[in-house]
């Protein structure tokens, strides 16, 4: 007897999964299909997105105000962004861990627009510094002698940290005198780049601007050439 009570409720818990699902209409065996089940999934999907329980990346400002146009891809890459789903070629990202992000960095003061274009302006800098290593232009293809061999050179000295310390202090002495905090942020104190002041860029003065290029492409070189000198480990002493 107890048995059948369990059978029997068991068919009632069927039938209204059946019902929430949307998948009464089918047949005993198609309700609770594979393919029953990822329809159903879909459908809910939809209806969470037409409530507005799911935000598509291109409208993710609407959240977060400081968000450029598609930026989704930013977010999950750097932030770690993990409750967001695919859908043909655009994502979607769930609303209330997008309210929780936005409140974070908010207290952090951080302005998604400014940290994209900052990231990026690292990795045009970064790229360029490896270009002046390596060369501009690589060759598709290459013929090396057979005889060619035992070429090389020895590790390199790097210049005194003192030296570096100086070009840094000299270029915070203009950065200072010549208030360039207007037209320059600092990041971390080591990394620059200049003010995007779109409204107001063709009335600045052309020397002004060129200077703070030259300003920060020296300070960011400078702070770069730190980093090197720390990972050197050179056993002849410079001077």
């Amino acid at each position: 007897m107890e048995s059948e009570k369990i059978l029997k409720e068991v068919k009632q818990v069927k039938t209204l999964l059946a019902a929430l699902v949307g998948t009464q209409d089918l047949t005993k065996r198609e309700q609770f299909s594979k393919e029953a089940l990822r329809k159903a999934a879909s459908e809910f999907r939809k209806l969470q997105i037409t409530r507005g329980e799911w935000v598509l990346d291109r409208e993710i400002s609407k959240v977060i105000r400081s968000a450029p146009y598609y930026s989704g891809q930013f977010i999950i890459e750097k932030f770690g962004f993990t409750n967001y789903f695919k859908k043909g070629r655009s994502y979607y990202f769930n609303r209330k861990d997008l309210v929780a992000l936005n409140k974070e960095l908010k207290a952090r003061k951080i302005n998604l627009a400014t940290y994209m274009e900052l990231e990026e302006d690292k990795e045009k800098f970064n790229k360029y510094v490896l270009e002046l290593k390596q060369g501009k232009k690589k060759r598709p293809r290459f013929k090396i002698p057979e005889n060619l061999k035992n070429i090389e050179t020895q590790p390199y000295n790097h210049p005194p940290k003192e030296k570096v310390l100086a070009h840094i202090q000299s270029l915070m002495d203009e950065y200072e005198k010549d208030k360039l905090v207007e037209f320059i942020d600092i990041y971390d104190g080591s990394y620059a780049m200049a003010k995007h002041i779109c409204h107001f860029d063709r009335y600045l003065d052309k020397d002004l601007k060129k200077q703070c290029a030259n300003w920060c492409f020296e300070f960011n070189y400078a702070h770069k050439a730190l980093k090197e000198i720390k990972k050197i480990r050179s056993r002849v002493k410079y001077g």
